[in-house]
């Protein structure tokens, strides 16, 4: 594949290390971008990466998310228009509280390594377990 072709939306998304459905789209030497789905009423597993940073842009839905660095924590209402930074370290969890899916665009710096990057800590709200 040339870095310049389209990629269209994968079809068949990919389980992420905290649950939600991620779709790969491009990916470079500096960075990498998905796409991510959470169904309405369920919370992602709260992780913390190890080496990687990410930037989300929010675009369908209504959710909320937590973000704890250090001492410094966070609960934001999130809505299509809206978007946040997960700085390297961060624990985070969030949640589709609206009607229709939590659709959110998120690109990852580096790229995302593989699914050790993301360990798990503990929940803020509680995911029922499957």
């Amino acid at each position: 594949m040339d870095i310049l072709d389209l990629i269209p939306l994968p079809e068949i998304p990919i389980i992420a290390p905290d649950g939600s459905e991620i779709r790969e789209l491009r990916s470079t030497a500096r960075g990498s971008m998905a796409h991510c789905t959470l169904l309405p009423g369920q919370a992602s597993k709260a992780v913390v990466h190890r080496t990687v940073e990410e930037i989300w842009v929010f675009l369908e839905g209504e959710g909320e998310v937590y973000r704890k660095t250090g001492d410094q924590v966070r609960v934001d209402a999130v809505k299509p228009g809206v978007s946040l930074a997960i700085p390297t370290g961060t624990h985070f969890q969030f949640r589709s509280t609206g009607q229709t899916p939590l659709r959110f665009l998120l690109v990852t710096m580096p790229p995302w390594p593989g699914a050790d990057e993301a360990v798990r800590v503990e929940d803020y709200w509680p995911v029922p377990t499957t």
